[in-house]
């Protein structure tokens, strides 16, 4: 069975970046992937919420190795990473990315979520049914570790709080921040489950030191640096008093 045509926008941010994501996913799962394109290796930040695949959407070069990274393993990040050969992801939460389980994907919300969706990607489709295939990984990634694409090197930063193994990936040298949810122009989410906002504060904290020039976040559009300091000292002063 066909999905739906056009499920997946697709967005491009320059002449390496392109932003997908899901129109006719509820505001609050719609989240953004971001597919780099390097010399040696292209890179996949994020693989949306699994409801159609995702791997037919992504132009790639045969030959050309493909690294899909999870920031977290929350369902709207994690959904179709299985589609993927070649899988990273922070170690922190390595273990629940080979089982997807409901308690720390938070899946079971979707199920039971009015409006999931505003278009049905599929004749008959029902969100109860709704679930995420296990996606063990292939790299697991820590504080400091680099993703090389030949051309370009992206840094992992821990950026823990709103969850424990939340990941960022930055390239120092043009100040580029793929930030997951830790940091976005969004409603930032800090009362899951799984959420800190101790640590979350030291995040944001750590943002304020880091050159960042431009933030593309899991949800809402991208900001540049400034913003993105407006809202980390914003956050600071409502959680640190």
């Amino acid at each position: 069975m066909k999905p739906r045509p056009g499920w997946f926008s697709k967005t491009t941010v320059d002449g390496r970046t392109t932003m997908l994501t899901e129109p006719f996913v509820t505001d609050y799962c719609r989240a953004n992937m971001w597919l780099v394109r390097g010399r040696d290796h292209d890179l996949l930040v994020d693989t949306g919420m699994g409801i159609c695949p995702l791997a037919p959407e992504i132009e790639t070069t045969p030959g050309k190795p493909l690294l899909a990274v999870a920031t977290h393993v929350h369902l709207d990040h994690v959904g179709s990473l299985h589609e993927f050969s070649w899988r990273a992801g922070p170690r922190i939460e390595a273990e629940a990315f080979a089982t997807m389980p409901d308690a720390a994907t938070y899946a079971y919300m979707f199920r039971d979520l009015p409006g999931a969706v505003s278009e049905l990607p599929y004749p008959g489709w029902k969100s109860m049914d709704y679930a995420i295939e296990p996606a063990p990984l292939h790299r697991l990634l820590d504080e400091g570790d680099v993703i090389d694409l030949g051309d370009r090197a992206f840094h992992v930063l821990h950026l823990p709080g709103h969850s424990p193994g939340s990941i960022g990936l930055f390239d120092g040298q043009d100040g580029t921040l793929f930030s997951g949810d830790a940091i976005h122009g969004g409603v930032l989410i800090d009362d899951m489950p799984d959420s800190d906002r101790i640590p979350y504060c030291a995040t944001m904290r750590r943002l304020l030191k880091l050159p960042v020039r431009v933030t593309h976040g899991g949800h809402a559009d991208s900001i540049d640096g400034p913003r993105m300091r407006e809202i980390a000292e914003d956050y600071l002063r409502r959680n640190e008093g």
